[in-house]
């Protein structure tokens, strides 16, 4: 392209800074054959809370929702927390029912799971009890990618995503926008129908700074600058009437005061138990199944399901029905929750935190207000201007399975209760 075409082309594209943004927009390839069929592009700003739209910081997101569909709020599963929910999104089951129960978990086959133990994130094992939409997808020959997606580094039932990336948080948001746009780029026959994107910048500076700071602020406005890239991506290609858009978020924030500690060490003797989690949910097992561990145990429950300060403890058969959680064997057998705003902590636990204590959280009780997410839908498939009631997390894959044609898997959703967002279902 010589350089007056190229200064010309620039010109012409609204918001954008130039066209070195858009490398890939040179080629600019016709998507809008009515033959072909329109992708989903399903994409996380984790820890985006309910209310962060209003801010007035995310351009871009109001425009999608004011020309699409979007819901008053998006309840989490519980817990409210990063890998149970996102494998909710693409499952449709709760945590209790997939598998995948907190962030950090302990099965006596597999060992210990935790978000940072790249060696069990990638075990397909912990994954298979569920079934994800990308699975499904590839056993129906719809191609698949995922730019960052909790489970998609697995093998689960032998199969992965056609096109992945192993988590690496150091890759900025640009360059997970311009991947997204690379693999659309691709020729039919190989070019994905499913993608997943994910930013987690919003996330990260709430835990640090609480949700109500400036860097809060800032990180909105980066990745509504970001979700703009890839807007101005999609018109560039013929896509952006053309493709299917929900952008969501796996549950909100909570500040949480640096002294709002619950402390471990002050309530039970931990080194009778095995504490398999801390932070907003602590989860206990016995030490052994010996019966002494197991009286212990039992005289440790019976203590702390007792009244306590600032957070409330059930074995994991009393847990309150409408939290839909302590079957599966990976919730442990005692389970403690913080009350919204507090922690749950041990003296050594504090004692490795080489950094402050975060001032933002999440994982608590999934009815918290401040625990709540977003849902806006846009694209051929959506009504325009529509506000819908909240909806659970669960009912979003089986509109997505709907939109890509295919078979749900058996989950906790509600087509029923989301079709009327489409303009199949308009009267």
């Amino acid at each position: 392209m010589n350089t007056v075409f190229r200064l010309l082309l620039c010109a012409a594209i609204a918001a954008c800074a130039g066209c070195t943004h858009f490398p890939a927009a040179d080629r600019a390839p016709d998507r809008t054959a009515a033959s072909e069929p329109a992708p989903l592009l399903l994409i996380s700003i984790d820890a985006y809370r309910y209310d962060y739209i209003d801010r007035g910081l995310s351009p871009n997101l109001e425009m999608l929702a004011r020309h699409g569909v979007q819901a008053a709020s998006m309840q989490p599963s519980f817990p409210s927390l990063t890998f149970p929910n996102h494998y909710t999104l693409v499952t449709g089951l709760r945590p209790d029912h997939h598998g995948i129960v907190d962030n950090t978990m302990f099965d006596p086959h597999l060992g210990k799971f935790s978000l940072g133990n790249r060696k069990a994130v990638s075990d397909g094992r912990w994954w298979d009890e569920a079934t994800p939409i990308w699975v499904t997808a590839d056993q129906h020959g719809i191609r698949t990618a995922t730019m960052f997606w909790p489970g998609s580094e697995a093998a689960i039932h032998g199969h992965r995503p056609d096109y992945w990336r192993p988590f690496d948080d150091s890759v900025s948001a640009d360059q997970r926008v311009d991947q997204v746009l690379t693999w659309l780029d691709l020729p039919p026959a190989t070019r994905p129908r499913f993608l997943t994107l994910y930013f987690d910048a919003v996330d990260h500076a709430g835990h640090k700074h609480g949700p109500d700071s400036p860097q809060v602020d800032a990180a909105l406005r980066a990745t509504d600058v970001a979700l703009g890239r890839l807007l101005q991506g999609l018109k560039q290609r013929g896509l952006f009437q053309r493709i299917n858009l929900i952008v969501l978020s796996d549950h909100g924030m909570a500040a949480v005061p640096a002294g709002n500690t619950v402390l471990l060490d002050d309530l039970l003797p931990l080194d009778q138990v095995q504490l398999v989690s801390e932070g907003i949910v602590a989860g206990f097992n016995p030490r052994s199944d010996s019966a002494a561990d197991r009286a212990r145990f039992a005289a440790i429950e019976r203590k702390l399901e007792q009244p306590q300060r600032h957070m409330r403890c059930w074995d994991k058969s009393r847990v309150p029905a409408r939290l839909d959680y302590g079957s599966n064997p990976r919730v442990p057998q005692l389970i403690c929750l913080a009350d919204v705003h507090w922690r749950i902590a041990s003296r050594a636990k504090l004692a490795a935190k080489k950094d402050p204590p975060n001032l933002g959280n999440h994982g608590y009780d999934n009815a918290e207000p401040a625990m709540q997410a977003i849902f806006i839908a846009h694209g051929p498939a959506f009504r325009v201007g529509m506000k819908v009631p909240a909806l659970p997390n669960v009912d979003v894959y089986p509109l997505m399975t709907h939109l890509l044609g295919l078979p749900a898997a058996a989950n906790d959703g509600d087509y029923d209760a989301v079709k009327g967002m489409l303009k199949s279902a308009a009267p």
